[in-house]
């Protein structure tokens, strides 16, 4: 059932959930039992959110009935990287070392393994 707003002359505005077949009648205060009718004070909660959330919910909502097509997912990795990378940018060129498979690794005295470039977050074997 929604929530609908009602003001009471006396009391002030009030909340009530009714079902939607009553929308429009009056609700009774539940400070002092008189009939108040329904009001619109706070507008919808439609664009209540982030850009980013926004984007991330309408990606889902399209992919949930129109998935990308192959070209249309080679071309936004395209803009992706050239919106990121600069020019000679070594992890998009041709002869960078992700494009060889010889990822770069730093070697701690201990005997650790990192590599910087790849998810910093997780802790090497």
């Amino acid at each position: 059932m929604p929530v609908y707003e009602y003001l009471c002359e006396a009391c002030g505005d009030f909340t009530a959930m009714r079902p939607m077949s009553e929308y429009n009648e009056p609700q009774p205060c539940p400070d002092c039992g008189a009939a108040a009718p329904r009001v619109l004070l706070t507008a919808p909660r439609a664009s209540g959110m982030s850009r980013s959330r926004f984007e991330a919910y309408a990606v889902n909502e399209r992919a949930s009935h129109a998935p990308m097509t192959s070209g249309e997912y080679k071309a936004k990795q395209t803009e992706r990287q050239t919106a990121k990378h600069g020019a000679g940018c070594k992890c998009c060129s041709t002869g960078g070392a992700s494009r060889s498979g010889k990822r770069p690794m730093l070697t701690t005295p201990q005997g650790a393994k990192s590599f910087p470039t790849a998810r910093p977050w997780m802790i090497s074997h």
